[in-house]
């Protein structure tokens, strides 16, 4: 019979706590249990004494005759000296998905475009502003005379080719 240490679930809906028990590994997870030897709140905080409460000196009795505990009670038994616990190491876990990645680029380039414009600002402001030569002006003005004289005898051919 191969025995293991898990947690089987109790208490209500969005109100879990469970119960750290030795079991028949091929048992139900709320199902017959050998024996509790404590149990686990995580509605608690995690600096309460009152969130894992465990049997120590059973724990150890059970460890030492074979019982496999999960990866839960594992962490468990680790904290409370029971157990040594290999550390895992998951380089991926803290790395955000493609969507948070591009949304990130995304920003990051609107922000380099933002800093471009107002450096470009900033330049513009620092150059000496050039007045324009005196006469300049005029011969603006006879180009703008010019095609407003045009365009009324535009709109009388456009008359007669109607009429």
């Amino acid at each position: 019979m191969a025995t293991a240490i898990r947690l089987s679930r109790g208490g209500s809906k969005k109100r879990p706590y469970y119960r750290i028990v030795v079991t028949d590994s091929r048992s139900s997870r709320d199902g017959k249990f050998i024996e509790r030897i404590g149990s686990y709140n995580p509605l608690l905080a995690k600096d309460d004494d009152k969130r894992v409460v465990l049997d120590i000196d059973r724990a150890k009795h059970w460890v030492s005759v074979g019982a496999q505990p999960s990866d839960r009670v594992l962490r468990f038994l680790d904290a409370a000296g029971v157990t040594e616990r290999a550390p895992r190491n998951n380089p991926n876990k803290g790395k955000p998905g493609e969507k948070a990645t591009e949304r990130a680029e995304e920003r990051a380039a609107k922000l380099a475009e933002a800093e471009e414009a107002k450096k470009a600002a900033e330049e513009a402001a620092k150059a000496p502003v050039e007045e324009p030569a005196a006469e300049e002006p005029a011969a603006e003005a006879a180009a703008d005379e010019a095609p407003a004289a045009e365009a009324p005898a535009a709109e009388s051919a456009e008359e007669k080719a109607e009429g």
